[in-house]
């Protein structure tokens, strides 16, 4: 048997599609030798669980579920200062990390093949307070649609993202955002939406930060300045197709790191999960190449 390898599924992600893919999930996994499968019963429990594989000498740690799981599967290996890699199997709503990263995320039976002695590649992480993401940090708009997706209870996937975005065109108000970057060029402006992102898709759907690098040392700072509800509209099929850098309301930044300055303790999301800060100044960085993640390829030029 493989004891190399951990797998830890999040069952609830994507509304149950964790739980489905359970049976194919073990049927994969032991036909290369993997039998360690451990299924979380409560949120935020995966990240436990990949602390102790860690301790345990677990070399590949395979997360199952949204870019939520992920992400905090990611934080339990950075944060312990192991080099173990990370694999992923999309089960989840946005599912937007391994979309930038090129794994074969939805291909059970080839991520297990591939967490066996398949290829990685080191990535960068981005940092805020003490949480690292792998996709984005984002404030305004975004919390605004995320507290609403917690609402609705009968669409999935991209099309719950995109309702309640839709919905929330009509009625967010903006926020109030000072952005300094590394070079020192602080600016302020209402904001409808700030995203901070190391990968380049978001919420499903969204070319968020069509240039950003995986491994370039920095993160890209997408400005969204508040519009008009039929601007907004605009803005919005603009960043599906991954167009809005070239709309006057939008800038973007590259930069190893942002300080961010509010009226108040701002609400923020760390790849699609819910947070609160504990100030009005934020500190975003970027940790170059922070962790290895099993890929089908070389993806260095993303």
């Amino acid at each position: 048997m493989n004891g190399d390898v951990c797998v830890i599924v999040n069952p609830a992600s994507g509304r149950g599609r964790g739980a489905q893919a359970l049976p194919q999930i073990r049927e994969a996994f032991a036909a290369v030798g993997v039998s360690d499968i451990r299924v979380t019963a409560t949120q935020h429990e995966e990240a436990t669980f990949a602390s102790r594989a860690i301790a345990e000498g677990r070399t590949t740690i395979v997360a199952v579920g949204g870019d939520g799981t992920i992400s905090n599967v990611a934080n339990a290996i950075i944060s312990s200062g192991s080099d173990a890699r990370l694999g992923m199997i999309a089960a989840g709503t946005g599912n937007d990390f391994y979309k930038t990263v090129g794994a074969p995320a939805r291909d059970i039976p080839a991520t297990a093949r591939l967490a066996i002695d398949g290829p990685d590649l080191r990535v960068d992480a981005g940092r805020i307070e003490d949480k690292h993401f792998l996709n984005v940090t984002g404030f305004g708009f975004d919390m605004a649609v995320l507290e609403d997706i917690q609402t609705i209870g009968w669409l999935s996937g991209p099309l719950l993202y995109n309702y309640s975005a839709l919905r929330q065109l009509l009625f967010y108000r903006g926020v109030g955002i000072d952005i300094t970057p590394a070079s020192g060029q602080r600016r302020s402006a209402h904001h409808l939406m700030l995203i901070i992102a190391n990968c380049r898709h978001f919420g499903g759907t969204f070319r968020i930060a069509p240039d950003a690098l995986l491994n370039d040392g920095k993160l890209d700072a997408v400005s969204f300045h508040d519009a008009t509800a039929l601007r907004r509209l605009r803005l919005f099929a603009a960043a599906i197709a991954g167009t809005h850098p070239a709309q006057p309301e939008v800038q973007v930044e590259r930069s190893e790191k942002f300080t961010l300055r509010f009226a108040q303790p701002p609400a923020y999301e760390v790849d699609g999960e819910y947070n609160r800060a504990s100030s009005t100044e934020l500190e975003v960085r970027c940790v170059p190449k922070a962790i290895r993640v099993v890929t089908a390829g070389s993806v260095a030029a993303q």
